[in-house]
This record gives C-alpha cells, sequence and structure tokens, in this order.
C-alpha cells in the first residue's frame, strides 16, 4: 500500500494541498497543524507522537541487553576497583560517589564525554541566579587545588591525593592528579560538590593521609618538595565549601503546604495543590481535588504559575476550590506569600481589552505569535488569548504579568528575524498593519513593556539542563540554541527543532550541567542517545513514563520519567575543616621512594614490599574522625600561599615511611642469603 508521505508527495505543488501523515486526510496545505504541515490537526499530531514514542522505546528495549540484569553500575563498580589496584590504569577514573549520582540521578549519562565528543562548553553556573551556589562558583576556576580521594592507590582504605582542576562546567570539573604533569588521559571528571571532593588541608584536620597514585609513585623522590611547589600561590576551595552547599539546597516549601497552581488540563485557571516533595527546589505538587493516581505538576519554586493561597480572588483570576471555605484545611499550613517570587508593582498596567501583541505561546513554546488581551485583572496581571486557537470558553487563555519578559510589542519578531507564527486564515506575507485595519485592533503601546536589559553570558552552542515545560516533570540535556537580548531560545538535544522552547534568561526552568547530580533528579539523557555503554562501562536505561504531567491536548513529548530519589550530596562531615593552633594546614604525606628522580624498579618483590610500606604507614596514620567545629570561611578561595611552610611537619611521617621501607628491604634480602645457602 502507497504510504501517506508519498500520497503528498504525488500531489501537485499548484494545489498547494498536504496529506496528513496519521489519517491520510488530504485538505489544503494552509489549514493544516504546525508550521510542517505534516499533520490535519492536534489530535493527529499528537496520536503520531505518541505511536512514535512507543515505538522508539521498544526498539530501545529490545537492543539494550542489560536493561534487564543486574545493574551494570554495581557491576562496573568492581571491575573497575580491581583495574585501580593491578598498577594500571586500563579504563578512567571515576569516583565512588559519582557513580552513586549517575546511577541515582541520569541513569549512567556521561556529561564529562558527552561535551568532550561534542567539544562544546557548558553554561557557567553564576548564570542561573535560582541555582545553588550560583553567587560563590564564578570563583571555581581552572587551577583551584583539592583533596580528592586516590582512586590509583593499593591501600585498601580510603586515602586521598591532591589533585588540580583543569576544566570547569557547570558544576561538574575535569581533575588532574598532581604529579601527572601534563598527561590528560589520566584526567577524570566529577560533581565538586561530592563529598570525595574537600579544600586542600582537609586531610591534616581529619588525619587522613595523602598519598600519591600508585602510577607515578617512583616519579619523585621527595613528594613533600613537590607539593611545596605546585601548592604555593594556588587557590583551593573555602574551609566551609560544603556547609555552603547543603546550605543553598533549603527550601522554604515543606511537604503538606497548601499554595494555588496552574490547572494543567485549563491553563486559564488556577487550583489548590499540596507540596508532595522538594527537590532542590523543584516543587512536586499534587491537586488537593483530585483523587487520581500521579495527578500531580512539577515546577520550581520560583516559577510564575504558582501562588499563595487568596492570590486568584485577589487580583480577580478564575479559580477550581471544591468548597468556599477552600483558604484554611486543618491539617495543612498555607504557604507564605514571601515564599513566591515577587512582581513589580504597579498602580495600573496601561494594557486594554482588544490590544494586539506578540507572545510566546504557552501551549507550544517554540512558536512567538499574534495574541490579545483578553482580560485586565488586578495588580498588573492580563489575560491572554493566541489569535486563531482561542477556545470559545476562553479556557486556552494564559495570565501573565504585565512585566511578563514572554510577551513583546507588536514587531519584535520582525526586528529580531524570528518567524512569527501566523493564524490560520492570516495572508502572507503578513504586515502588522493591515492586520490591525482588517481587525478593528490596535497595537498594544510599546512603553507597556518589560524593556529592562538583563546582562547574561549565555552563548548559542552552550550546554545546560532544562525543563521541558510540556511535561514539566522532565529534565532533559539541552543547548542554547539562540540568544535575542535577554530571550534564549532551548533546543533539546536529539530532537526535531519543533520541540525547541523560548525562556527567558532568567526563567526557574534552567539548569547548569551536573544540577540533577547535584539533588538527585532524574536527567533525561539525549533522544538520539542509544542505551550503549558510556566510556565508563555505565549503560543508559529507559524508564517508564507516569501518567498524568501532560498538559492535557497539547503535544505529550518524548523522553521518559523522573525517579523521585534522596539527593546525591552527601556531607560526610559538615563540620570537616579546622586549622591548627598557629594557623597553618598539616597535611601527611606517604612518600613510597627515596631513590634519585625518575627511578623505577620491574622487580615484583621490590614493588610488593612497596607495596606493603604503603598499606602499613596508611593503616597507622589514618585516624578515625573527630567532630569538629568550623572555622568561619573567606568568601573567597582561600589561598594556599601561607600554607605551604606547614609542610615541613611533614619530615616525621616521611622519616617514618623510608624506615619502613628500608627494614623490609633488609628483610628480604636476608631471606634471598638463607636461599642461596
Amino acid at each position: 500500500m502507497e504510504s501517506p508521505t508519498k500520497k503528498a508527495a504525488n500531489v501537485s505543488d499548484k494545489e498547494e494541498t498536504a496529506t496528513c501523515e496519521f489519517c491520510g486526510k488530504v485538505g489544503s496545505k494552509k489549514s493544516f497543524y504546525s508550521t510542517t504541515k505534516r499533520f490535519c490537526g492536534p489530535s493527529c499530531s499528537h496520536s503520531y507522537s505518541a505511536r512514535h514514542r512507543k515505538y522508539f522505546r521498544e526498539r530501545e528495549t529490545s537492543s539494550s541487553p542489560n536493561l534487564h540484569t543486574e545493574s551494570p553500575i554495581k557491576s562496573g563498580t568492581k571491575k573497575r576497583k580491581l583495574s585501580y589496584y593491578s598498577g594500571e590504569l586500563t579504563s578512567p577514573l571515576v569516583l565512588p560517589s559519582e557513580m552513586e549520582r549517575r546511577e541515582i540521578s541520569s541513569s549512567g549519562f556521561d556529561w564529562g564525554k558527552y561535551l568532550i565528543d561534542h567539544g562544546c562548553q557548558a553554561c557557567p553556573v553564576h548564570l542561573f541566579p535560582h541555582a545553588q551556589m550560583a553567587l560563590h562558583w564564578a570563583e571555581i576556576d581552572d587551577g583551584v587545588k583539592v583533596e580528592v580521594l586516590n582512586l590509583d592507590c593499593p591501600v585498601p582504605t580510603k586515602v586521598y591525593w591532591i589533585a588540580q582542576v583543569t576544566r570547569v562546567a557547570g558544576y561538574k570539573a575535569l581533575l588532574r592528579y598532581e604529579g601527572f604533569g601534563d598527561e590528560e588521559k589520566y584526567d577524570f571528571w566529577c560533581n565538586l560538590c561530592t563529598h570525595d571532593v574537600h579544600a586542600v588541608g582537609w586531610c591534616a584536620t581529619m588525619g587522613k593521609p595523602l598519598v600519591p597514585p600508585k602510577t607515578i609513585q617512583f616519579k619523585y623522590s621527595n613528594w613533600k618538595n613537590f607539593l611545596v611547589q605546585r601548592l604555593t600561590g594556588s587557590k583551593t576551595l573555602p574551609n566551609d565549601f560544603q556547609q555552603r552547599v547543603a546550605q543553598s539546597l533549603d527550601c522554604p516549601f515543606l511537604v503538606n503546604m497548601r499554595l494555588e497552581v496552574m490547572d494543567k488540563t485549563q491553563i486559564s485557571r488556577m487550583r489548590i495543590g499540596i507540596v508532595e516533595e522538594v527537590v532542590g527546589g523543584r516543587l512536586k505538587l499534587r491537586y488537593e481535588d483530585s483523587d487520581e493516581a500521579n495527578d500531580d505538576f512539577w515546577c520550581h519554586a520560583g516559577s510564575p504559575v504558582i501562588h499563595n493561597v487568596g492570590w486568584s480572588e485577589k487580583v480577580g483570576h478564575r479559580i477550581l476550590v471544591a468548597s468556599k471555605d477552600y483558604k484554611n484545611v486543618p491539617g495543612y499550613k498555607n504557604c507564605k506569600p514571601e515564599y513566591f517570587t515577587s512582581v513589580k508593582q504597579v498602580k495600573t498596567c496601561g494594557f486594554k481589552v482588544g490590544m494586539k501583541l506578540e507572545a510566546i505561546d504557552p501551549l507550544n513554546l517554540s512558536c512567538i505569535c499574534i495574541a490579545t488581551v483578553k482580560k485586565v485583572l488586578k495588580n498588573g496581571y492580563v489575560m491572554i488569548g493566541i489569535d486563531g486557537s482561542e477556545a470559545a470558553d476562553g479556557t486556552d487563555w494564559f495570565c501573565y504579568h504585565c512585566s511578563s519578559p514572554s510577551i513583546f510589542p507588536v514587531g519584535f519578531c520582525d526586528t529580531n528575524d524570528i518567524n512569527l507564527a501566523l493564524p490560520k486564515d492570516c495572508k502572507e506575507p503578513f504586515s502588522w498593519e493591515e492586520y490591525l485595519k482588517e481587525t478593528g485592533s490596535e497595537a498594544a503601546p510599546v512603553n507597556l513593556f518589560n524593556r529592562e536589559k538583563i546582562p547574561h553570558g549565555f552563548v548559542p552552542g552552550m550546554k545546560l539542563e532544562a525543563v521541558d515545560l510540556m511535561e514539566p516533570r522532565l529534565i532533559c540535556v539541552a543547548t542554547v540554541a539562540r540568544v535575542v537580548g535577554r530571550l534564549l531560545r532551548i533546543h533539546f538535544d536529539g530532537w526535531e527543532n519543533d520541540y525547541d522552547q523560548w525562556v527567558d534568561s532568567q526563567s526557574p526552568d534552567i539548569y547548569p550541567v551536573g544540577w540533577c547530580e547535584l539533588v538527585g533528579y532524574d536527567l533525561q539523557p539525549p533522544a538520539n542517545l542509544k542505551a550503549i555503554p558510556s566510556s565508563d562501562g555505565l549503560a543508559l536505561k529507559k524508564k517508564p513514563k507516569l501518567k498524568g504531567q501532560t498538559f492535557t491536548g497539547k503535544k505529550k513529548r518524548k523522553r521518559f520519567s523522573v525517579t523521585g530519589k534522596k539527593p546525591a550530596f552527601q556531607s560526610e562531615n559538615q563540620s570537616n575543616v579546622q586549622t591548627t593552633k598557629n594557623g597553618d594546614m598539616e597535611m601527611k604525606v606517604a612518600e613510597p621512594d627515596f631513590g634519585t628522580d625518575n627511578a623505577s624498579s620491574n622487580d615484583d618483590t621490590n614493588n610488593s614490599s612497596v607495596d606493603k610500606s604503603l598499606q602499613e604507614n596508611a593503616e597507622e596514620v589514618i585516624k578515625q574522625e573527630d567532630s569538629m567545629q568550623v572555622d568561619p570561611a573567606p568568601p573567597e578561595l582561600t589561598d594556599l600561599t601561607e600554607a605551604c611552610p606547614s609542610l615541613e611537619s611533614l619530615d616525621d611521617s616521611l622519616v617514618e615511611m623510608k624506615e619502613a621501607k628500608e627494614q623490609t628491604e633488609a628483610s628480604n634480602e636476608s631471606d634471598a642469603d638463607l636461599t642461596v645457602t
């Protein structure tokens, strides 16, 4: 049978007709749905999209051998541990906490590998004012020194070594152990907020040894002098860095609090929502009047679609409630008004019913459309309808504040070379002057709109994590496709441009790379990234999709469900840094060899004796962690210039290592003499 696509191709171009790819209906191309004109209406587009997603998931499931077997992350951990202790780094280094984060929050997706493979940059954390640590992250740059878990060491207990940040990508950093020089092949990515990363001096405070990696243990004869040279004049993290991270995760919204939230089934009205879960500032809300399972709605605490109880009555907005006494319910506490993002206070917004403007379509965020002011509310709020697609009862009107960055004056798209989405019956080429005459309407004056210019550093091509606002429980790998003033066009990697979204640069629905890892949220990988092991052997897993999250009547788009996991951030010791009495930071370095520089040995017996001495020294030095108070940390990175002289106190530890090594070698020589006799 001839496919609908071929039928459409056989139709004469002169007739300007098109064939629906889902139902096969032939009709006028102008009357067809969306800019691609592939479907006769929204219902066919939605049905086709759902069927395509189902096929894609089934194909990925059948091609993933590890999908229903034991977790590939756990099995990969064991294999990797053995390779580290064998003395050769046969696979990329991955911190245990990093592996836990990937298992919990990103189904094995490796941001570091993805950035390198695609040769792209990540948006810096300080560009997201709502993101955790946004005010402090600009201080972290290439060259910062940290103490991190040593993954290349024969000692079975936890030991650490100093590493340098060679690249920063969002919350993630590319680290290189000190001593590897310019050898990039041993670099490894990690989230700097993990409990395996600390400021320089933490090991001395906690009584943990610094042990050089086994791969380079013979590279230098005096590791103490080497560290003195490398640390002098360098910067490290603030002493209370992990405490700051933990504090930045605090959110005033609590479980079982009540608020008003937009009705996802009818965006022109509000409903009462109850907070079910809080993850990194994102709220999972359950509609109070609904008994359906999974009838929830995800949004950020700073989202403009949530308000305090009583807001609708105050501004004159529609709200669906179970009873007139909805403002207070026994057993529940209402969110305070100060919890919500404040808007610009205006006496009168100046908009009038019938005025024309341009606005982002709330049900098709890839389009900026011709819109009309349908109703003027109080406190500067207006109801906007998209021309050519309004429902007869106004159920698709959307509430915007007059200062919203999502509404624009007439001519905005033409000025910025953006395609303006036109109503179906609109003539082309489009002219605003003629359109205003035909409709007998006036354009909203330019001075009524928010003309504030927000300086930011977003650049096309930068990577980030973005909420799919059509299915707001999903956060996906995304790219900044275009920048127009303060407006960003976000493209979801692996998906067609029709799924792009226009958002403001200050939107709370975009996040830095590594945010999902930080808070323990599920990150959706690119659609074209098949379920194959990444560089560290972690396989991507597809998860079942939950019902009840999408907007009714709109594209139920791609990707899969979010799992409500606990945050992956864990502070090993909230009070884990303390300076000595004289103000210096002490560090213990286990030095394995005292021969000439670049000395090496191929003798198996000698290597085993060095490993044994390393282990004995480490076990002797490591002490149990004591609870300690944290000294007030400076607002900037800690300068290590004054801390380096304290390395002189390491002599005793180094002498003990040398004596242990000599005793072991002497014992081996004695055993050899007896054998010859």
